[in-house]
């Protein structure tokens, strides 16, 4: 295993998802329940499982795409979906 793939992953995640909307959710949902160990438990396996699909895809499409192609989709993704959210259509 690479040390410094799982660290820079880790940071990259945990900064992204910092006061982000899933996290906002769960917290919600914690001061709703009361019990905080499922409520962790639920969303440490639903963000697990999302990170697999991501994993899974991501190796399948680096498979038969490009790096580079797939950087440029990303961003260009990014930029569109930004200019919808400043439109208010998302």
């Amino acid at each position: 295993m690479d040390a410094k793939i799982i660290v820079s992953t880790f940071t990259a995640v945990f900064l992204a998802e910092l006061g982000d909307k899933t996290q906002l959710a769960i917290l919600g949902l914690a001061a709703e329940s009361k019990t905080l160990v499922p409520v962790f438990i639920g969303a440490a396996a639903a963000m697990m499982f999302a990170t697999l699909l991501a994993v899974v895809f991501g190796g399948a499409i680096a498979a038969y795409v490009p790096e580079k192609v797939v950087h440029v989709l990303a961003g260009a993704a990014f930029i569109v979906v930004g200019i919808f959210m400043l439109a208010g259509k998302l």
